[in-house]
């Protein structure tokens, strides 16, 4: 497992996501797409349900029991939630150090 399957992982829950979503509010499906702050067409239920299916994700291809969205995300400097690319590498570190513990 690396950034890459991570990444695609992430995007499929996108994908899920904007099924739920309105036309214009659907999430391009890019790693630099912005899904939280300005520029994001999510609003904050959107990202919230966005992050829940990540994690059933992790637990369904990766076996991971992860929680994103804790206070470590949140005090990071740089938020792990700005970009599909972001939360895919903070995703991973998470997964793996659930798998090492």
């Amino acid at each position: 497992m690396d950034i890459i399957d991570v990444e695609k992982m992430v995007l499929s829950a996108a994908r899920e996501l904007n099924l739920q979503q309105p036309e214009d509010r659907q999430l391009e499906l890019e790693p630099e797409t912005q899904l939280f702050g300005r520029g994001s067409k999510l609003d904050s239920l959107g990202l919230v349900n966005l992050i829940v299916m990540v994690e059933e994700k992790a637990l369904d291809e990766f076996d991971a029991i992860i929680t994103i969205a804790d206070e470590r995300a949140m005090s990071q400097k740089n938020s792990p939630f700005r970009t599909i690319r972001s939360l895919s590498e903070y995703v991973l570190e998470l997964i793996k150090e659930q798998q090492n513990a």
